[in-house]
């Protein structure tokens, strides 16, 4: 039975869920490694604004100051950070522990090159958030809307009481909206690719997710790169299921401006009043490296593999990459995506 809690990494995301899961009433230490942050949190509890307000007192600590083993970790720090803190939530976990992975990517496979599969959980987070300072994050998007949910699953695809448990944890925080999945990669496959065509261009932008949405030139590129996903997924052989209610094996899978049309008007009608802006930008802007190779990186890296073209994703690559290794600003680099003909 899980009773010890443990959240490794307490930024945008790790902030909120730490403060719905305290409020909840149950025993979770949230770790991070920013001192400041820590210490606001043990002073002033989470403050959670946007779209809910609250304050929650809650216990933290820095990675140093863990103690004793967990039952359940809920693995939310960047994958940046990955070779540091896999072997820090590694050291307190005990033979029953489970790790959870809710971060961008793939991340299950990281952790599995360390820790037994059958140990390894993941959950796909659909609701955004910004991180305002220490102690605080912004919730961007209403708990009404479709995307605040998890998918949660296992990396072996069983389902058994061990994922019920956990499933019951997340639902502390939404409740009703931890769908089950006996395919967790197609599910991380689908949360790639929002963060691949949304959050690549909201990096790119240097802007938010409704500035994409509702940017033309921003839009289509995204669209585009939803199309190169789509591709490189089935190339692999994989389905990717619905997600937010829409089947994007369709929607994106166009051959003609008609059907490029029609998927930024559903885009548009779904995902419209989103705010908020990608956490890889807010790494940026605070001088960090951003999960760009574990995002569009991937989708890059799979299309060379398969022999499928993916030009769109290739140039948020290249473009986010400079911007890290300081050879270009920090701005809006719209300019900087090709305008190709659909092939």
């Amino acid at each position: 039975m899980i009773k010890r809690i443990a959240i490794m990494g307490c930024g945008s995301l790790g902030t909120i869920l730490g403060a719905y899961l305290n409020k909840a009433g149950l025993d979770v230490m949230m770790v991070d490694a920013w001192k400041e942050h820590v210490d606001v949190l043990n002073r002033k509890g989470a403050t959670v604004t946007g779209s809910v307000q609250m304050n929650v007192p809650v216990k933290a600590c820095t990675p140093d100051q863990m103690d004793g083993i967990y039952d359940l970790i809920i693995y939310m720090a960047k994958q940046t950070f990955n070779d540091i803190a896999i072997p820090q939530m590694l050291a307190h976990c005990g033979d029953d522990t489970i790790i959870c992975t809710c971060q961008n990517g793939l991340p299950e496979l990281a952790v599995a090159k360390y820790y037994p599969k059958d140990k390894i959980m993941g959950a796909t987070v659909g609701w955004p958030a910004t991180f305002v300072g220490p102690g605080t994050s912004s919730l961007t998007c209403s708990p009404d809307a479709p995307t605040f949910e998890f998918h949660l699953g296992r990396l072996n695809d069983e389902l058994d009481e061990k994922v019920y448990e956990v499933q019951a944890v997340l639902e502390k925080m939404c409740p009703g909206r931890v769908n089950l999945t006996k395919n967790l990669m197609a599910d991380r496959w689908s949360k790639v690719m929002i963060n691949a065509t949304f959050s690549g261009m909201s990096t790119v932008c240097a802007d938010t997710f409704y500035y994409v949405i509702h940017t033309e030139r921003a839009l289509t590129c995204a669209v585009r790169i939803g199309r190169e996903c789509i591709r490189v997924c089935h190339a692999m052989g994989i389905t990717l299921p619905s997600i937010f209610g829409l089947d994007f094996n369709k929607l994106f899978d166009y051959n003609d401006i008609a059907g490029q049309n029609a998927a930024i008007a559903t885009v548009q009608k779904v995902f419209g009043t989103i705010q908020g802006k990608a956490s890889m930008l807010q790494d940026l802007e605070k001088g960090r490296k951003c999960e760009i190779r574990f995002i569009d990186g991937v989708v890059s890296d799979e299309g060379k593999k398969l022999g499928i073209l993916t030009p769109y994703t290739d140039a948020v690559v290249a473009i986010v990459s400079e911007i890290e290794d300081k050879k270009r600003p920090l701005q809006n680099n719209l300019d900087a995506m090709p305008d190709l003909p659909i092939a």
